[in-house]
């Protein structure tokens, strides 16, 4: 079924279901009297891009209007989000982003945005979250626990190299954070994408690397990787035994998310129309073992929640972006 999903390409709109259901959702009155377009900031076929079809399929169910999925790419997300705050407020145009679009790049590409998340969006929900790990080469790294880690950097001030995916990723912040918090120096490699990142950290081309759990556990469980620690606020149900940096870093925390927006000026009652049936089909057994299958933690938040997430993670970044230096490529 999801292979018959992701038929689309870049700004390519494609309905998820041409069937309209006349069962619609208890507050049928609120719901747009038109097709809703669901935007898309990244390239079909993506992990976003299976979850924006996966609760489109179910929004038109509830609606009784076709939801039209629209990938809008470029721009770090910066067109999709913007084409969204000048969106009209009647629930017709919804998006899905992630923590790189709504709290890295308005500080990070802020000479590109004419908007501001908070300011011209309505968050709906969190809908997962992206365990990102601290792993090290143990050929060339030494240290088994944080703390170890801590202590050879400071031993070895910009000899130990750290990758990550992209300049301005929540992997290369990862790292900027952690030195920031540590007082230890690095020296940051970019790549284009874990996929390229990863084969040099497995031949010690360079030494440690913060990236998402999915993508890493293969490599840990062979060996050629150990994790330090969990980038997250808890440990992790997969993996109790691995600590949270946070347990040596107090407060540390870099994971990614993604979440459902509107335009600001979408009447609350729809704003929360949308949260209860998308926090519904992420409560379902079978919405919850996709997205484990795929390695991400399932989310649902009220709108208030959404909203203090993705102020305090811009807070963070911006300090971060800011104290690092780092520029946009």
């Amino acid at each position: 079924m999801l292979k018959s999903l992701l038929v689309a390409g870049l700004a390519l709109a494609t309905p998820l279901s041409l069937a309209l259901t006349s069962s619609a959702h208890a507050a049928e009155g609120d719901w747009p009297k038109r097709p809703i377009t669901l935007l898309v900031p990244f390239t079909a076929g993506g992990t976003a891009d299976i979850f924006a079809r996966m609760i489109g399929d179910h929004l038109n169910k509830v609606t009784g209007q076709p939801i039209v999925a629209e990938n809008v790419g470029g721009g770090g997300g910066t067109l999709a989000l913007g084409r969204l705050a000048r969106s009209d407020a009647d629930g017709s145009v919804i998006a899905i982003a992630s923590t790189s679009n709504l709290s890295i790049h308005p500080t990070l590409l802020k000479d590109r945005i004419q908007y501001q998340t908070l300011r011209d969006l309505a968050p709906i929900t969190q809908i997962s979250l992206v365990p990102n790990l601290l792993v090290v080469n143990p050929d060339r790294i030494k240290a088994r626990t944080v703390q170890e880690l801590i202590d050879h950097l400071k031993a070895n001030p910009e000899k130990v190299s750290f990758g990550s995916s992209g300049v301005g990723t929540t992997q290369h912040l990862a790292g900027e954070l952690f030195m920031q918090r540590t007082g230890t120096k690095m020296t940051h490699v970019a790549y284009k994408g874990s996929s390229q990142m990863m084969p040099d950290l497995i031949a010690g081309q360079i030494d440690i690397a913060f990236d998402n759990a999915p993508l890493l556990w293969p490599h840990i469980k062979s060996g050629k990787l150990i994790a330090l620690g969990t980038a997250t606020a808890e440990r992790l149900k997969v993996a109790p035994d691995l600590p949270t940096v946070a347990e040596t870093v107090p407060g540390f925390q870099a994971v990614a998310w993604h979440g459902f927006l509107a335009p600001v000026k979408t009447p609350k009652p729809l704003i929360e129309a949308y949260a209860k049936e998308i926090n519904a089909f992420m409560e379902r057994p079978e919405t919850q073992k996709r997205f484990e299958e795929l390695g991400v933690l399932p989310m649902h938040t009220s709108p208030e929640a959404f909203a203090k997430l993705i102020g305090e993670e811009a807070g963070q970044w911006s300090k971060v972006i800011e104290t690092a230096g780092v520029k946009p490529e």
